[in-house]
């Protein structure tokens, strides 16, 4: 890898931020349509998390593909783990696995039946 420190960065909040989302803009104005959907989805399910703006960031953009093995943004993690970019996280919530996966690790509550 090229950069240690942008790994390094990486490594840092993926592991101290319980859903981190690396997109294009910001949860309040994404700049590209995939990004705004993975912050739609995530909004409606009331998640709290924290985002960085790749766009803000050329080296952290490309450090992320690295480090993911992934070569498209956004891309989301879930308590350290890559979930994957806007297709996989849609198909997730669709089916519910994204829900499921997010109260497994208690970052939502299964409302009251």
């Amino acid at each position: 890898m090229e950069n240690s420190k942008v790994i390094d960065r990486i490594k840092s909040e993926v592991s101290e931020n319980p859903v981190m989302l690396y997109m294009k803009g910001t949860a309040m104005f994404p700049q590209c349509g995939f990004s705004a959907r993975v912050v739609q989805i995530l909004t409606h399910l009331g998640v709290t998390f924290k985002t960085a703006n790749v766009l803000d960031d050329a080296e952290l953009r490309e450090g992320v593909k690295q480090f993911s093995n992934w070569p498209t943004i956004p891309q989301l993690y879930i308590k350290g783990e890559f979930v994957g970019g806007c297709d996989i996280v849609t198909e997730m919530f669709q089916s519910g696995e994204l829900q499921t996966m997010l109260e497994h690790h208690g970052i939502i509550k299964t409302p009251a039946a």
